[in-house]
């Protein structure tokens, strides 16, 4: 098993930005985006510590994502490294195809669709998984023992992900030569968030940019994980869930114009689902005056370039 690779990475760099976009504070970016040259962005600290835990052993990978899943991709890249089988639970119609999805398959990671209802239910109850698998096992999986899999969430969402994401905030301050004031970055699960938390054991200030409609329920899972991973329950964060812009993968032109503006003027490259929601906000919050005086502000560029492929 050839597992190296995929836990010896680069620190990814901190770059100041200078635009015209946001006024008044002080921008750096952790460019995560850069971390690794497949499994990008915070879902290759998501996946390190689980996934290192496994070492010595030869697991399948099973796991659950949309068809554009930025997680789904990684984990495709990661079991691929490490010479593992992979299978993806794909809330997708069987003859769906997407770039994703055709990268997948072609890391090796068996991709098995299900319905709308059914994907509901692998996010409420834990050991669904089970389920969809058992039609699988004896016609496509043969020879592979149940006790062979080890299931990821959607997301890559565990208490061990946010020991990875903790990490990047250390980073961060050696970089800079400073503790943000705030640092801002996107949530879809809050594991990401709650791994920064952990990082700044009660400094500074966390902003999450909600990527989804409702998100409010996600204060009670940042809350689980810091349980979970034995943190304390660091509440030194903002969860802001109106900038969504119509729900999650929803990308109105203006969002989308602003994503291409800002990755020509600085370089950056970002994306409408997730950085872009995040960028914008912030430029929302410093033109309106809310953020200013000076306010250093670090942005986790959390990745999630190839989904981007799907509003070309």
């Amino acid at each position: 098993m050839q597992s190296q690779p995929l836990f010896t990475f680069s620190v990814s760099p901190c770059q100041q930005v200078v635009t015209r976009f946001f006024p008044g504070i002080e921008l750096w970016v952790k460019r995560d985006d850069l971390l690794h040259p497949q499994v990008s962005g915070n879902k290759f600290r998501k996946l390190k510590y689980p996934l290192q835990q496994l070492a010595g052993r030869s697991p399948t990978l099973v796991t659950m994502g949309g068809v554009w899943s930025n997680h789904l991709h990684a984990t495709a890249h990661a079991a691929a490294l490490a010479g593992w089988p992979s299978i993806g639970l794909v809330r997708a119609a069987p003859e769906m195809q997407t770039a994703t999805l055709d990268d997948c398959r072609a890391l090796g990671m068996q991709i098995i669709p299900v319905t709308r209802d059914a994907y509901r239910v692998l996010r409420e109850q834990a050991e669904a998984w089970r389920l969809q698998l058992a039609p699988h096992r004896a016609a496509d999986m043969p020879g592979v023992a149940e006790a062979d899999y080890v299931w990821l969430p959607e997301g890559g969402s565990t208490a061990d992900a946010l020991h990875g994401v903790a990490e990047l905030v250390d980073e961060a301050i050696a970089q800079t030569g400073f503790v943000p004031d705030s640092i801002v970055l996107a949530c879809g699960t809050g594991a990401t968030l709650a791994g920064v938390l952990a990082g700044l054991r009660g400094r500074s200030q966390v902003v999450g940019i909600a990527a989804l409609k409702n998100a409010a329920y996600l204060h009670e899972d940042i809350a689980g994980l810091l349980g979970q991973a034995a943190y304390p329950a660091y509440d030194n964060y903002a969860l802001l869930t109106e900038h969504h812009h119509g729900g999650y993968a929803k990308a109105p032109l203006a969002l989308r114009e602003f994503c291409q503006v800002f990755s020509a003027e600085t370089g950056i490259a970002i994306e409408p689902v997730y950085t872009g929601k995040v960028l914008y906000a912030l430029m929302q919050l410093c033109q309106s005056d809310q953020w200013r005086g000076g306010k250093r502000v670090l942005m986790v560029h959390t990745g999630g370039l190839q989904g981007a492929r799907g509003f070309e």
